[in-house]
């Protein structure tokens, strides 16, 4: 008797083989979309929840009216559109959680917030505990000194103080360089952005180190921005990120494809010359930074693989 086959009253029963069985399993299983944690959540509470930040221009501020606005933000409003038509639930509504550099990942591995929009590197350390979409904009860190300091490198920075965010991949970029290079530079660490700007200004730092691009929205936001450079030698590459809880690879893909589309269907570009090339609330200043070759060569072929 052939496999697959039994005889009941001299008749020929088909009867499916074990590997038909799992084929058709398979299949029936496959016919589903993918279960994510995230999505259910909001599908169930009719909330999606974006962590924003205070302080980080032109990726994550507020507004004069105190709204969160900037080109993460507006990214991110672009996900909720897709998350909507996942979900088939025009009615989700946005909900804003303020979260600084210190409390950002925790906000996104405990659940406080489904995305986290502003200003954060992706890097193989946070990658280990979080995930990041399609980098959407590429930095690079510098120094940002007061005019006739007399600080044109990290070389000068011996004996000085240096501030920097909290919780920033900042902080243990110039930590790591201190040590490795015996700078004995003292760092002081700040709650935002904008704390460690005001202390360069009031001279109890030397230099402030962060993203290039923060520093130099800060710069033209202040009362005199002559009075400060920014430095030319750039110390990494940060690839800028949306980011979400891990292991979530439904949700994931939701985010991923949206800005994908974003990117490839050219729409970036239209919300970037809005944030870089125009002039921005509160005080209508046009930072005029143009898009970057590696971050125009980035958004020809869109991934969120990065080296380690």
């Amino acid at each position: 008797m052939k496999a697959g086959r039994v005889f009941e009253n001299g008749r020929r029963i088909f009867f499916p083989t074990p590997i038909r069985v799992v084929t058709a399993s398979l299949a029936v299983l496959m016919s589903f979309p993918a279960q994510s944690a995230t999505l259910d959540k909001i599908a169930q509470t009719g909330t999606i929840i974006i962590g924003y930040r205070e302080s980080s221009p032109p990726f994550s501020y507020l507004d004069e009216a105190k709204n969160p606005i900037g080109y993460s933000v507006d990214l991110c409003l672009k996900v909720v559109e897709a998350v909507k038509r996942e979900l088939k639930r025009p009615n989700v509504t946005v909900k804003f959680v303020p979260v600084t550099s210190a409390s950002r990942m925790k906000a996104v591995m405990s659940d406080e917030v489904d995305l986290e929009c502003g200003s954060t590197t992706s890097t193989a350390e946070r990658r280990k505990e979080v995930a990041f979409t399609v980098p959407t904009f590429v930095a690079a860190t510098r120094l940002m000194v007061r005019e006739g300091g007399g600080i044109k490198s990290i070389y000068d920075l011996s004996g000085k103080t240096v501030v920097t965010t909290g919780g920033t991949s900042s902080e243990k970029l110039f930590t790591d360089l201190n040590d490795a290079r015996t700078l004995r530079a003292k760092l002081v660490l700040t709650k935002d952005h904008a704390e460690s700007f005001a202390m360069l200004e009031t001279g109890k730092a030397d230099a402030f180190i962060m993203d290039d691009v923060l520093l130099y929205s800060l710069r033209a936001g202040s009362k005199e921005p002559e009075k400060y450079i920014v430095t030319r030698d750039a110390l990494t590459i940060e690839p800028l990120s949306i980011m979400l809880r891990k292991d979530d690879p439904a949700f994931k893909k939701v985010v991923d494809s949206e800005v994908t589309r974003v990117i490839l269907q050219g729409e970036i570009n239209a919300m970037y010359r809005k944030w870089f090339e125009s002039p921005i609330p509160p005080k209508q200043i046009n930072l005029k930074i143009p898009m970057s070759f590696m971050l125009r060569d980035s958004f020809k072929t869109p991934t969120d693989w990065l080296p380690k």
